[in-house]
């Protein structure tokens, strides 16, 4: 077999190669178009969707991977409606990685498709895009019968990040799909208005554990996350301490002083990582109040738990003598 190519003078030398009668051979000549990083390379590429041997396609796809902009969306586009579903997952896997906005012209049509995977995989592409006139498709694709279709079409939203969304996300924390509504809780993170933070608070006694978690989380990193303090609090009696986790970092990361007690007592937990996510909360509160909690663990078994310890120590101590920063 030819050794991979070492020059790209003259790309038509690997037309050659690509028109072999051996597909490990095709496949061979599409590795390296894709690792000379040339974009002339991609015409090459382009031509070459049609093979008719499904892993020399989806080695196309793998390479295209390597390149942005239009025509490599192009490609990409009719290799994510391959009939071989391997083909097709490798384009979708290489048109997530695309950020040139121009692409998105090639994306768009397929976010109607008659398949539910070529519709998740154009929302998936066109997430990273963030042009904003992929906001109407996605916000129609709210309405998809399928799950995952809806939740790449809330990824795009919530990467736009523009407030005229929210009605939108916060009915989506409704949905019927809980993947669906963890995704629309994460994405009402960015805003300002506080309907979003109401939406992600009412998300802290859904059914599902990953949907609370999430809203746990969430609250640290939404502006208005402080109006959850109560709410956050309870969430600390949570039956799953991955939850518990979420709201005591977030209750951490608001400065939450009537928390201190709560969160003191995750102190001795079974899982170490609550134990730590506790000390350091305890530390960024800097309350005295939290002083004795933080001496149960100051010899923790944990490293982990032992070192926020005595940052949370230090961090009170230095609040005492009014050097905190």
């Amino acid at each position: 077999m030819p050794e991979l190519f070492e020059s790209y003078d003259d790309l038509d030398d690997a037309d050659e190669r690509l028109q072999a009668a051996d597909p490990a051979e095709r496949r061979v000549a599409i590795i390296s178009l894709g690792h000379s990083g040339d974009p002339a390379a991609v015409a090459h590429l382009a031509g070459m969707v049609s093979d008719h041997d499904a892993g020399v396609r989806q080695q196309v796809a793998m390479a295209l991977g390597e390149f942005d902009g239009l025509e490599t969306a192009q490609a990409l586009a009719e290799l994510l409606v391959d009939r071989e579903h391997v083909v097709a997952s490798a384009a979708a896997d290489s048109l997530a990685e695309l950020k040139d906005p121009a692409s998105a012209d090639a994306i768009l049509p397929l976010v109607t498709h008659a398949h539910a995977f070529v519709r998740t995989g154009a929302l998936r592409a066109l997430k990273e895009l963030r042009r904003k006139d992929t906001l109407k498709p996605a916000l129609d694709a709210l309405r998809d019968p399928d799950a995952a279709v809806r939740v790449q079409a809330i990824g795009v939203i919530g990467f736009l990040k523009l407030e005229e969304s929210i009605p939108a996300l916060a009915g989506s924390t409704s949905d019927s799909d809980a993947h669906v509504r963890r995704a629309a809780v994460s994405a009402l993170a960015f805003s300002h208005m506080k309907p979003a933070a109401e939406s992600i608070i009412r998300a802290l006694k859904d059914d599902d554990w990953m949907v609370r978690e999430m809203a746990a989380e969430t609250l640290g990193q939404n502006q208005n996350g402080g109006l959850a303090a109560d709410e956050l609090i309870a969430a600390l009696g949570d039956g799953y301490w991955q939850v518990r986790l979420k709201a005591v970092r977030s209750l951490g990361k608001l400065g939450v002083a009537k928390a201190v007690i709560p969160i003191g007592n995750c102190v001795t937990h079974k899982q170490s990582n609550l134990r730590k996510e506790a000390a350091a909360a305890l530390g960024e509160i800097a309350d005295p109040a939290g002083e004795p909690f933080l001496a149960v663990i100051a010899d923790d078994p944990d490293p982990d738990v032992r070192k926020n310890a005595r940052w949370a120590l230090q961090r009170i101590a230095a609040r005492k003598s009014g050097t905190l920063r």
